[in-house]
């Protein structure tokens, strides 16, 4: 437990009312959860946030009648309870932050966090530095979209990055096994709605900036504005690390305080990649003048071993000691997953779902294999997500394949045939010949193996890791590789 007024430090109050002096057990933000710390010691206190979907300051007086002795707000109610707190803030997300660091001791402070935002690259880049790390014999934690590891203890992801309670919660229990580090991804999202609030960095890095999360910024200049924000408030005693190549590379750490270093392929960097040679089994690259082999494909994915090898050498790793272990890496689970059949056949599962990272992924394909090699792809689009990107992504689709199949990816609410039909409107005239539409994405996989020549690829894009669909809500259990396994195996050509 700690005391009130301790946790009170840290957080810019704009009002106290009541008692400054008591024990608190626990924090809160969603009021649901109050009654289940009623019978514990130490106050619960509750944080009214304003969110998306709902205002938490409509729920202030269920949560005082569920045992909340401590409100934290941003407008007090009209009637206020003799025997509750209240604390009046500017903003309530902040003070979640910030209240969530204090009251589990800024364990942030007591390893070394890195972060890393960008549109594409941030799982496989902090899953590759938590593997790195682990083989160079560190303690080391990790925060992504697929998984969270406390070592190699796994607690399933639900966020891309998680609320600032479950942040700090898990960094306390790194810190408490003993981790030196911890490699966290950190989505716009999150940013925007302050979870990071109260952290320190260590170092942060940008890996690229494209068309995404419209749906929630408005504009790209929003969404541009709330990666840089990241790099705007990292200490003078951390390391800004950025892709020089990305046209806002050095847009996003041009106001920050911290040790700006760069890395790319092209010029001006201080970590410089060359690729010598680009195959399904990988990369032979050059890094700072040594060349290594790399178990990963594709430049997107040169300019994520720059990205880890350049972290581990800030981190002050030895480099020849660096490029041994991260060449014996394998790629993130549904990262250009490569399987192969008995008669030469490739599928790619990969989780690009963005314009950019379906475009990554379809020029590696095309720059690996024969032009005369088929190229099939099999793709769809997330609902109550972006909508603009629907269209781009099948024109892409389209500019890149021989045939397309246009499917279903998570439609969540919305109906999987207004997503394809927005889809279809960006396949060119002269490609709609090439084009299938199948609504069921089991089948579609179906037809794509069964339309596959001996020598051609397919890539299933757009789901990658993941082993659900989510439909009206309700997750069904679907694996991508799994499908094309199964199909494969009933053909006999596994």
């Amino acid at each position: 437990m700690k005391e009130l007024s301790q946790l009170l430090r840290c957080v810019a109050s704009l009002e106290v009312i009541g008692a400054a002096e008591a024990a608190v057990g626990a924090i809160v933000f969603d009021s649901r959860k109050v009654k289940a710390h009623a019978a514990e010691p130490g106050k619960t206190i509750y944080v009214a946030q304003r969110g998306t979907q709902t205002d938490g300051h409509i729920y202030i007086p269920q949560a005082i009648t569920d045992g909340a002795g401590i409100i934290v707000c941003e407008t007090l109610p009209t009637e206020l309870a003799p025997e509750v707190t209240y604390i009046r803030v500017a903003n309530a997300d902040i003070a979640l932050g910030q209240l969530a660091s204090a009251f589990y001791d800024f364990p942030s402070s007591k390893l070394k966090l890195v972060g890393i935002t960008g549109t594409n690259g941030k799982t496989t880049t902090v899953t590759l530095l938590h593997r790195l790390f682990t083989e160079l014999g560190h303690r080391t934690g990790l925060l992504s979209t697929i998984v969270n590891k406390v070592q190699e203890r796994e607690i399933p992801a639900t966020h891309t990055t998680p609320d600032a309670l479950a942040l700090n919660e898990l960094l306390s229990e790194m810190v408490a096994e003993g981790c030196e580090y911890c490699f966290m991804e950190v989505s716009s999202h999150s940013i925007c709605q302050h979870r990071i609030e109260g952290l320190q960095f260590a170092g942060g890095i940008f890996s690229n900036i494209t068309h995404d999360h419209l749906d929630f910024h408005k504009t790209f200049a929003n969404y541009i504005q709330a990666k840089k924000a990241f790099f705007d408030v990292l200490p003078a005693n951390a390391f800004a690390l950025t892709n020089v190549d990305d046209k806002n590379g050095m847009v996003m750490v041009q106001n920050t305080k911290a040790k700006v270093q760069r890395y790319g392929l092209q010029g001006g960097a201080d970590f410089k990649g060359k690729i010598i040679e680009n195959g399904f089994e990988g990369l032979h690259m050059q890094i700072n003048g040594k060349e290594a082999f790399f178990r990963l494909s594709g430049r997107f994915n040169a300019y994520n071993l720059l990205a880890i090898f350049s972290t581990a050498v800030l981190l002050g790793e030895d480099v020849d000691n660096v490029l041994v272990k991260m060449s014996s890496l394998g790629a993130a689970e549904g990262r250009f997953h490569v399987i192969r059949n008995g008669k030469g056949g490739v599928a790619i599962i990969d989780y690009a779902h963005t314009p950019d990272a379906l475009k990554n992924v379809l020029s590696t394909i095309r720059d690996i294999t024969c032009k005369e090699e088929d190229v099939l792809t099999v793709v769809g689009c997330g609902g109550n997500r972006d909508a603009l990107k629907r269209p781009v992504m099948a024109d892409i689709a389209c500019q890149y394949s021989s045939r397309v199949i246009l499917t279903s990816d998570n439609p969540r609410l919305e109906e999987p045939a207004e997503i394809l039909r927005q889809m279809e409107a960006g396949v060119p005239d002269d490609k709609k010949d090439s084009v299938l539409v199948i609504e069921n994405r089991r089948e579609a996989i179906k037809t794509a193996c069964m339309l596959l020549n001996d020598h051609g690829v397919i890539l299933i894009a757009g789901k990658g890791h993941e082993k659900y669909q989510d439909i009206q809500g309700v997750k069904h259990h679907f694996d991508d590789s799994e499908e094309v396994c199964n199909n494969w195996k009933t053909n006999n050509q596994l």
